[in-house]
């Protein structure tokens, strides 16, 4: 599974290889919180199953990270969230979380999808 990036101008490359989801209550309230670190190809990927304002925090998460918000794959924003004390807030059926640094220049209006091995988007699927 990976996270892959298209720009508006139509530039691909892959965000993420390796991939979590957040799909239970329990999951997406964890989050990030409590982990010493994730590996520089990492995506938590929270799928949500209608679109509003989704907010995140960054209570012990010890580290940076980089926010995406998304709309049917369309990026609506990126944050990059500061360790600790970080909030950010924007409509999505879809958040992912990479670590800081992976979503430089990833842009709202841009396309971000979950595929599979095979290419499907399980971006908006369970589990």
């Amino acid at each position: 599974m990976r996270v892959a990036h298209e720009s508006a101008a139509g530039a691909e490359r892959t965000l993420a290889t390796t991939v979590e989801f957040a799909d239970g209550l329990f999951s997406q309230g964890i989050g990030l919180m409590f982990r010493r670190s994730v590996p520089d190809d990492f995506a938590l990927v929270f799928r949500f199953g209608r679109v509003t304002t989704r907010g995140l925090h960054m209570v012990f998460v010890p580290f940076d990270i980089d926010a995406v918000w998304l709309v049917d794959g369309e990026v609506q924003a990126v944050e990059r969230m500061r360790a600790w004390r970080g909030t950010g807030r924007a409509k999505a059926d879809t958040v992912i979380e990479l670590p800081a640094g992976a979503a430089d220049g990833v842009e709202p209006g841009d396309t971000v999808r979950v595929l599979d091995e095979t290419g499907a988007d399980v971006t908006a699927g369970e589990g």
